[in-house]
Formats: C-alpha cells, sequence, structure tokens
C-alpha cells in the first residue's frame, strides 16, 4: 500500500469537505403551464434559456437547500401527469394568495419583532410570497412568478437595514433568515435577481444575529430558551451557508447540531429516547403541541438541507430524529405516550443577575394538540421514501393533511407561516422512492465505487454512470439501527457481497449467509464526521475499504486505514 494518494495523507494533505461537494449547474424550470396554472401540457425544454449568474465555482449543489433540482424535475413530471397526491399539491399551491404573480412587496429598513412599534408581519408574507412565486416559476416555467419572486427579493435587499426588537428578534433572524435563503436559492439563476447583494443581507444582518444567539443566548442560562430558538438560528445559519457557499457556516450549523451546548442540538432537543418503543420525547413536548410540531418541522428543515449537500443529519445517533417524530406524531393523533419528567433552569446568567429558578414538566402538555402544521410529509419523504425504513405514526400524521399547503393557509399570525411547506408537493415519499448513490472516496475524491460485471473497485469516473449507481435498499439480513444493502441500478436484482473479505457484485441467492455479507451499518465516517464509513452486519469489527482500488472488508489499524474507510454518498 504505497501508492500516492496514501503517501499525501500521511504527509498530512489537507482534504476539505468542500472539495468532495460535487457542483450542480442550476437549470431552468422543465414544464409549460397554462395561463391558470392548472391545465398542464407535457414536459418540454424551456425555449429561451437564462441567463446565470455566478460568483465562480461552487463546491454546493444549487439548488441544494429543501429543494433540489431533481425535486422540482420530478414534481413537474407527476404534475404534467396530473398524478397524485402532487397534482393536489400543486392546486394547494396555485390556490395560496401568496403565489399570486401580482404580489407587491413592501420592503422596511427596519424590521421589529417583540416589544414597542413591531412590525414584523410585514415581513413573513413577503419571505411567503416570494418562495411560493419561485417554487411555481421552477416548476412550471411560468416567467410571471420568476418575476415576482425576484422582485420581491430584490425589493428587500435593498431596503433592508436591521432587524430588531426585543428577545423575539432572533427569532426573526432564524426563521425569515433561512426562508429567505431557500426562496433565494430557487431563483439565484433568475437573470434579474441581485444575488450579490442579497448575499451581503444574508451575511451582514442575519448571520451575526443568527451567530450571536447561539453563542451568548441573549444573556440568558443555556437551557433557557426552547429548541425551537436555538433550531431556526442554525436552519439560517445552515442555509445561508449554502447559498454563500461558506463551508465555515455549513461546518458551524451541523456540529451544533450533532453537539452544540443549547436546546436545538440534537442531544438537547430529544433528551430522553424509548428504544423498546421506536420513539423519543421532545423537548418542549411538556410545554404546549403547537410549539413541539414546529420544533419538529425546524429539525426536519435542517435536516433536509443537509441531506442535499450530502451530510446526513437525519440518520444521526441512530436516527434519533426519527424517533421524536413518531413520538410527537404518535401523542397528537390521540395516543398516550411515555413521559420522562423535563427539569430546566430558566432566567439570565449568574454573572449579570440571579437566575430565575428551576422548573419541571411531568406530562405531555395538550395545548394545541392536533394543530396542524405542513411538516410531515417532508419528514416521510426521507424516512420512508429514501430510507424504507418504519414510521407508522408519521404516516398516520401525514396523511391527515395531504395535500398540505404552505404559508398563509395555517392562519394569518406569524405561527401560519413558521414553515415554508408543501412537503405533499415536493417530497411525498413516492416522489423520492429508494435513494440512488454513488460512493465516493474520501481520500481519492476523483474515484468511486464501480462494478465491471461482478469485479468492484475504486475508479474515475467524471458523470454518474450506471456502473456506480447503487440502490439503497433496508438491509436484507436486517434493519435495525438503519442497516442498508447495495443493489447496483445498472443489474437489478446483484448486491455488494464480502466473501473471504473480498468484494464482487453478485446476484442475490436468497439465502442467509447472502443476505448477512450483503447487510451494512452506515456509521458517521471513520475519517470524516460530516461523511460515511460501513459497517459488516456479520463482521461488526470489520469496515468496507479500498486497497490498491480494490474493495475488502477489513480490521481499522491506523489513520490511512479510517480513510480509506470513509466514503460521500452522493445521490
Amino acid at each position: 500500500m504505497t501508492t500516492n494518494y496514501r503517501h499525501a495523507l500521511a504527509s498530512g494533505t489537507a482534504i476539505s469537505r468542500r472539495s468532495l461537494m460535487a457542483g450542480a449547474s442550476l437549470a431552468v424550470p422543465l414544464v409549460a403551464a397554462g395561463a391558470a396554472g392548472v391545465s398542464w401540457a407535457k414536459p418540454k425544454p424551456s425555449p429561451t434559456p437564462l441567463a446565470t449568474v455566478s460568483l465562480g465555482p461552487s463546491k454546493y449543489a444549487h439548488p441544494g437547500m429543501v429543494h433540489t433540482l431533481a425535486d422540482v424535475e420530478a414534481t413537474s413530471l407527476h404534475v404534467a401527469d396530473s398524478a397524485q397526491p402532487w397534482l393536489g399539491g400543486w392546486n394547494r399551491l396555485v390556490a395560496n394568495g401568496r403565489s399570486n404573480s401580482g404580489w407587491q412587496p413592501d420592503p422596511l429598513e427596519t424590521v421589529i419583532r417583540g416589544g414597542d412599534g413591531q412590525n414584523y408581519a410585514q415581513l413573513f408574507p413577503d419571505v411567503h410570497a416570494a418562495y411560493q412565486n419561485a417554487l411555481r416559476w421552477r416548476i412550471s416555467g411560468e416567467a410571471a412568478h420568476g418575476a415576482a419572486a425576484v422582485r420581491i427579493l430584490n425589493a428587500w435587499s435593498g431596503m433592508l437595514k436591521t432587524v430588531t426588537g426585543n428577545a423575539d428578534r432572533y427569532l426573526a433572524a432564524g426563521i425569515y433568515g433561512y426562508q429567505f435563503a431557500n426562496a433565494a436559492e430557487l431563483v439565484r439563476d433568475h437573470p434579474d435577481f441581485e444575488l450579490e447583494r442579497f448575499r451581503g443581507m444574508l451575511l451582514n444582518i442575519f448571520h451575526p444575529m443568527n451567530e450571536d444567539f447561539l453563542t451568548n443566548h441573549n444573556g440568558a442560562v443555556i437551557t433557557n430558551y426552547w429548541a425551537n430558538w436555538d433550531l431556526c438560528n442554525m436552519a439560517s445559519i445552515l442555509a445561508i451557508g449554502v447559498f454563500a457557499d461558506r463551508d465555515d457556516l455549513v461546518d458551524r450549523a451541523v456540529t451544533y447540531f450533532q453537539s452544540g451546548a443549547g436546546n436545538g442540538s440534537l442531544p438537547n432537543a430529544v433528551p430522553f429516547v424509548y428504544e423498546d418503543e421506536g420513539l423519543a420525547q421532545w423537548q418542549e413536548s411538556g410545554r404546549d403541541q403547537g410549539h413541539t410540531i414546529m420544533g419538529i418541522g425546524l429539525m426536519g428543515a435542517f435536516c433536509e438541507m443537509a441531506w442535499n449537500q450530502g451530510i446526513d443529519c437525519y440518520g444521526h445517533d441512530n436516527n434519533r430524529f426519527l424517533k421524536a417524530a413518531e413520538y410527537v406524531a404518535k401523542y397528537n393523533l390521540g395516543n398516550d405516550v411515555p413521559f420522562t419528567p423535563y427539569t430546566w433552569q430558566s432566567g439570565p446568567k449568574a454573572t449579570t443577575a440571579p437566575h430565575v429558578g428551576w422548573q419541571t414538566q411531568t406530562v405531555p402538555g395538550a395545548g394545541s394538540r392536533a394543530q396542524p402544521r405542513p411538516v410531515w410529509d417532508q419528514i416521510l419523504g426521507h424516512y420512508s421514501g429514501r430510507k424504507g425504513l418504519n414510521t407508522p405514526w408519521v404516516s398516520q400524521i401525514a396523511a391527515t393533511l395531504r395535500p398540505d399547503s404552505g404559508g398563509g393557509y395555517y392562519g394569518t399570525t406569524s405561527g401560519g407561516y413558521d414553515a415554508l411547506g408543501f412537503g405533499t408537493l415536493m417530497q411525498y415519499p413516492a416522489q423520492t422512492g429508494r435513494r440512488v448513490s454513488r460512493l465516493q472516496s474520501f481520500n481519492v475524491p476523483d474515484r468511486y465505487v464501480r462494478h465491471s460485471g461482478s469485479t468492484v473497485r475504486l475508479d474515475p469516473t467524471t458523470s454518474p454512470v450506471k456502473d456506480s449507481q447503487f440502490r439503497i435498499v433496508p438491509g436484507l439480513a436486517s434493519q435495525a439501527d438503519g442497516r442498508i444493502s447495495f443493489e447496483s441500478v445498472d443489474m437489478p436484482g446483484y448486491f455488494l457481497r464480502h466473501w473471504n473479505y473480498q468484494f464482487s457484485l453478485v446476484q442475490n441467492d436468497g439465502s442467509a449467509v447472502f443476505k448477512a455479507d450483503a447487510t451494512f451499518l452506515p456509521v458517521i465516517g471513520l475519517a470524516h464526521s460530516r461523511l460515511t464509513s460501513f459497517r459488516s452486519h456479520n463482521f461488526p469489527d470489520r469496515y468496507i475499504r479500498h486497497e490498491n482500488y480494490g474493495l475488502v472488508l477489513d480490521l481499522m489499524a491506523s489513520d490511512l486505514d479510517r480513510a480509506d474507510a470513509t466514503y460521500r454518498m452522493v445521490d
């Protein structure tokens, strides 16, 4: 094992996460719609390609937040074919008043949320009007909606100077920061969009407030603020990082998700796990259900944005977030759930003033139980659609809202705008199907796992050729803890399988031995915490690694071994 790349790694050559990101250029909307937005023609390319705006080569996939280009293309095809439930979701979007292409923005220099003179109700309808028009433009190709979204976003980036108010200003900075970025991501290639100016607004107004909250928590003790406060600011930092191509912001947000001190990090937002029941208690469950479901929606949006950049937060800590979503869904469907008393400290830090005291919740909060919020189909789309996992309670609650809508449909106050919505339209599970991925090497990033006949090797490719594509299916031997198997897209029924610690592509013979040899547990990357390693189901001390570009099942004895066993799953 003396190839040059291993010597480079041994000598300390740094390989950044961005070097592994596959950039994707934006495409024009796929389908031309009728004037009313309901009568559809069959898919055809837009006759006039849109000019693109570029800040230079991007290592991030664009659009790559809650929606990707693949999402938009799949939705366009479903709606064009009048397929349900996507057509129902599209009709919800068309009927929503904020998606009207005649929407006129009403920007402010100073947005105030909380305290005297608050005026933020002037902001959130515009944010959602921009998002909904951008979505209609992307799906249908109707130029008027693209123009409307750009008109709204340009007006705000040309006017806004400050977001202020009482402590609630941090909610405004978080919620509207991440939503603004998602709307802008959909039109970033529009020739009339002031991309640089909008980027400056996000980086200079929203991001500093997001970071200030996660760092200082408004001068309060760390447990004072509910999970939602952290989560919206985490989502804003992540979204701004992707939009602005800022590695440091993306890394900051994902690291906080994994281990941050505040209540928005996964261990603190989901403090108690009931493993035998497949459930986990949400941090705000003893408070009320409106805020609890809001938190589920914010974490779902965060995980989706990370996923679309190749970072699996959904699966972190053995799918801990799925267990929390199941818990919240089960309770809001009218069922009993276990509850562990939750105690927290509130008030300012002791260095500034004595804290208020300690409080304890002993039962789930019944307030706003079963409140409709459009967050569930997105979560279902990942865990059931992509991963093939069992989601009994999320499946049931998602069905009660389907097809869901978006901002403005669920109430006129800010709570009705906390989620972008339209999960049925964009992320219903049958659309996503099983995840198809390529396995990109961490330490030889120009090479992917490929097969030629039964031979499996790490070989270079610059395009997503079929022999490098694998359908990620539930583990043939076990689905426990999210175990998976790799089925060839090019040769259905053939799977990656180890034999005598060597890998080949072999047809499934249905035997228990084959199933065990072809089943693996995805874990946090052994050489990079944002990537993935794969542990053998039947030899749990061994991992998939490459050696001289061949694939082997091996023990991990060194840093080089761990680097060889780390991969990025490229959708």
